[in-house]
């Protein structure tokens, strides 16, 4: 084995031949049904939680300034994820994008880390979405059995997670059908808790006393940026609609557009609620498991409570929908390399969709929510998700120099400093994620080099010579391009 072979690359016309492929994913999707698949992954039980929690316990009513850091930070990585998206409208996102740039062994990395990533989110979401339906259902006097309200440990009498399997199953047969039916029912439930946000944030405007936002930043301004690093997490999410690239209409001119759009309406509602919220309720009395119920509960608005716990719920539901769609199109993406067996990337012969990586992967989401309280084993989404920004930031920057000549709908604005803020960022949060988090993040690495190195490296279509690429490590058509005068 020659080193040079770990990074062969696709050439950037190999990939965007690949959406015109025979047997490609069905193109279903137009721009606001996209931006429903980035909603779906941004808004989620983080507007109804963690703005109460990073209020009370480090930013205070400076939350809203939190968010606004994050988004800056976030907004630099959708930038470069939207001058991609522009230029490679295929499945798969970072580990697509990595592919091109970086070559195979790092895009192997890339992928393997976001087939954990998405999958984690989607297990440890599908416990909160239990959590908060089973609250809901108690308004009106329903509890399920108690050997199916949680998992083993959880609770007396508990054997699994009854609804957290049933929603996150649920959620993988939606997403194996057509894949606009799936889109479509994201997006009315997309609809549904934005209009629920908008409803809380309308009738805690009356109720809001000035003086509850004094002080502005009782931790001081250090807090707020800590709060930064926590209320990240709450604003990516934009990526998975990425996955779904080959399935556009208009991937060109509507996944740069679905990016930024998603990420601004979302980061816009984060910093109305944290106002609204550090506004009706002392930022101190904020750390707990529903933060805008109980302080709405303490105002006597009990129908506000209702919709809160309504909203919480519909919203958890679309996360899960929005990264396990992700989840799948990586998976499919790396199967149709030969980097994984071909058997996953056969698209279903009616409804033309990645139907086995769905399935199996809700399937696995599912029994690991039911029997798996999953806690600190959440942080390993960071990672995936952090590395990834780091490679697409750093390869906006490097493209840019090798192929100036690629068409691009978008282009991520002031660069190379915009990307490189991207990448500070991203490394910074990566600084401060704690140690058992890259304990159990180098398992699935090692895991996952000996699946390439047993079987990916030797099966992937550029070691077979089947598709338009250079010789293994030349890196074909990332060379820089002359503009006619010799120079590059």
């Amino acid at each position: 084995m020659r080193l040079v072979e770990l990074f062969r690359a696709k050439s950037i016309e190999s990939l965007q031949a690949e959406a015109l492929e025979r047997g490609a994913l069905r193109r279903a999707l137009g721009l606001w049904q996209l931006v429903g698949i980035g909603l779906g992954g941004l808004i989620g039980v983080g507007i109804f939680v963690l703005t109460g929690v990073v209020a009370a316990t480090q930013a205070g009513p400076g939350v809203a300034l939190s968010f606004l850091i994050a988004g800056v930070a976030s907004g630099a990585a959708a930038l470069c994820y939207a001058e991609f998206a522009s230029m490679l409208p295929v499945a798969g996102s970072a580990y697509t994008y990595a592919y091109a740039v970086l070559g195979e062994l790092p895009a192997w990395i890339i992928g393997w880390d976001l087939l954990l990533e998405y999958a984690l989110v989607v297990a440890v979401v599908s416990i909160g979405w239990s959590g908060y339906l089973r609250a809901l259902l108690a308004l009106f006097g329903v509890a399920p059995p108690e050997w199916a309200a949680g998992a083993p440990g959880t609770g007396d009498g508990h054997i699994l997670d009854l609804f957290a399997m049933l929603g996150a199953f649920g959620v993988a047969l939606l997403l194996t059908l057509r894949v606009e039916w799936g889109a479509r029912f994201n997006t009315a439930m997309v609809l549904l808790k934005i209009a629920a946000v908008i409803v809380v944030i309308l009738a805690a405007a009356p109720h809001i006393n000035p003086a509850n936002w004094r002080p502005f930043m009782p931790f001081g301004f250090g807090g707020v940026v800590e709060g930064a690093a926590v209320v990240f997490f709450a604003v990516f999410g934009y990526d998975t609609l990425t996955t779904a690239g080959e399935e556009a209409l208009e991937p060109q001119r509507d996944l740069p557009r679905a990016v930024l759009l998603s990420l601004v309406v979302s980061l816009t509602l984060y910093i109305l609620m944290s106002l609204a919220l550090t506004g009706i309720a002392r930022y101190d009395t904020l750390d707990n498991a529903a933060p805008v119920a109980s302080a709405f509960a303490a105002l006597g608005m009990g129908w506000a409570t209702l919709v809160v716990s309504a909203a919480a719920v519909v919203g958890i539901l679309s996360v899960m929908l929005a990264f396990l769609l992700g989840c799948a199109r990586i998976w499919f993406a790396m199967s149709r390399d030969g980097l994984l067996p071909a058997w996953f990337a056969r698209p279903h012969p009616q409804f033309a969709t990645p139907y086995r990586p769905t399935l199996i992967a809700g399937g696995l989401c599912a029994l690991v929510s039911a029997f798996f309280p999953i806690r600190e084993v959440a942080e390993l989404v960071n990672i995936g998700t952090l590395s990834a920004f780091v490679v697409i930031c750093l390869a906006v920057i490097a493209l840019r120099h090798t192929r100036p000549d690629v068409p691009r709908g978008f282009r991520a604005p002031l660069s190379p400093y915009l990307p490189l803020i991207g990448v500070g960022f991203s490394l910074w949060l990566l600084s401060k994620l704690p140690a058992i988090a890259w304990e159990r993040f180098v398992v699935w690495l090692i895991i996952g080099l000996a699946v390439y190195f047993l079987y990916g490296r030797r099966h992937s279509r550029l070691a077979k010579g089947r598709d338009e690429a250079a010789r293994p490590g030349s890196r074909r058509g990332l060379e820089p391009v002359s503009d006619g005068d010799g120079r590059a």
